[in-house]
């Protein structure tokens, strides 16, 4: 037992000194990981990880409970007590400290989490790199969806000011926007906020085979990597709860063949097919009447447009595209929202006819903005021109949604 002892203290000590080093050289990996595929957040100087998860030292804690798990009772009660202080939070570059997790209010919980549908708070503390964009658009700072990502836990919204991740006068244009408390999804709005998040994913997988395509590798894995290190994390808890086989494995297999060069055409192509179908299948554990439902396509439509908003947003800058990856990001969302609605066209038509003409008349306008994976010298259409026709789908749908009485 005293030998068990003294390998935990070893072990607090390092992972204590690592969470040190973490927050002297600003080794983000040390923390909630910021994805190393995105095209703002390479460096040469910071060791960024690959993806949303769990910490190395939590991770270690992890292994170390498992090693021991034949102890006594006692023993094993007095070894978490003791590893739980190794991971406690050290001083970070704030003034204040953060509080416990948040949890949500009971007027909350039925409501939408504002993830993917521009409704509600973002989660500074939780939201993908999707849902950060949307502040890096409104603000028109590169790279704030890493920096926001990088400085995380935060005990309040105001510790993006004291954090130097942006400035007072920007966290005011913002504040409104963000939130640290999380929001618990039911009913159909956590069924929305699936099949939007499973939107995404398709979204990334398939401008990914458009640049594979076009002999394109190494634009084509950040999408490939997106959905494994940004989505899958945020929607695990959902795939378990709806028992949808795992599937992260397969993502995963299909990015290491691209970063590797996609050297065997035929073997990534077969691979592709499967984390398709393995995204495919997860839709499908939605209802299938939910999911021909134009009501309910509709609002996962919007949050997919909402989201390509964003990031065309974040790509654009100084009237050039400038972010090559997120002009990407939003043409695949745009063309996964378009086959959504060519679902559910021919039921809107029947019953709105006037409307269903106008959505499809802006929708193919506001493709023309990605004429190919490949961007364009300069931008087709202005972020305000995208944004125009974005919020105008939104209104039209919304008389779907919620038709005048």
């Amino acid at each position: 037992m005293l030998s068990t002892f003294r390998l935990l203290l070893t072990s607090c000590t390092l992972l204590k000194n690592r969470q040190d080093a973490c927050s002297t050289n600003n080794d983000f990996s040390c923390g909630v990981g910021v994805p190393k595929n995105r095209q703002d957040a390479c460096s040469t100087n910071n060791d960024f990880s690959c993806g949303v998860g769990v910490s190395p030292a939590r991770s270690r804690v992890v292994a170390n409970v498992a090693r021991y798990r034949l102890l006594s009772t006692a023993a094993a009660t007095a070894i978490l007590v003791a590893l739980a202080g190794c991971v406690s939070p050290t001083a970070s570059n704030t003034d204040s400290t953060p509080s416990p997790a948040a949890t949500a209010s009971p007027a909350a919980t039925s409501g939408h989490s504002g993830n993917h549908g521009g409704k509600g708070g973002i989660n500074i503390n939780t939201a993908i790199l999707s849902e950060l964009d949307k502040l890096e658009a409104k603000l028109g700072i590169p790279a704030l969806s890493n920096k926001i990502q990088a400085s995380r836990p935060y005990g309040k919204v105001e510790e993006l000011v004291s954090k130097n991740v942006i400035t007072q006068p920007q966290f005011d244009e913002i504040k409104d926007m963000v939130t640290i408390e999380d929001v618990v999804l039911t009913g159909e709005a956590k069924d929305v906020d699936f099949m939007t998040k499973m939107g995404l994913m398709k979204g990334h997988l398939i401008v990914a085979k458009e640049l594979l395509d076009q002999g394109k590798p190494d634009q084509a894995e950040p999408h490939i990597g997106h959905p494994v290190e940004e989505i899958y994390a945020d929607v695990e808890d959902q795939l378990n709860e709806r028992k949808i086989p795992e599937f992260k494995t397969t993502l995963i297999k299909l990015q290491d063949l691209v970063k590797a060069g996609a050297k065997d055409p035929a073997q990534v192509t077969a691979e592709f097919d499967t984390s398709m179908q393995a995204v495919d299948g997860a839709i499908a554990a939605l209802p299938e009447a939910q999911r021909k439902d134009p009501k309910f396509v509709l609002q996962v439509i919007n949050g997919l447009l909402d989201t390509a908003n964003s990031e065309y947003g974040a790509a654009v800058a100084n009237g050039k595209i400038s972010a090559i990856i997120e002009y990407q990001d939003s043409r695949g969302f745009v063309m996964y929202a378009e086959n959504l609605y060519q679902d559910i066209a021919e039921q809107v038509a029947k019953t709105s006819p006037e409307i269903d003409k106008a959505i499809v008349a802006n929708m193919t306008e506001l493709k023309t903005n990605w004429p190919t994976a490949i961007a364009p010298p300069a931008p087709v259409k202005t972020t305000e021109e995208v944004t125009k026709l974005v919020k105008t789908i939104e209104s039209d749908s919304q008389k779907v949604l919620k038709p005048a009485s």
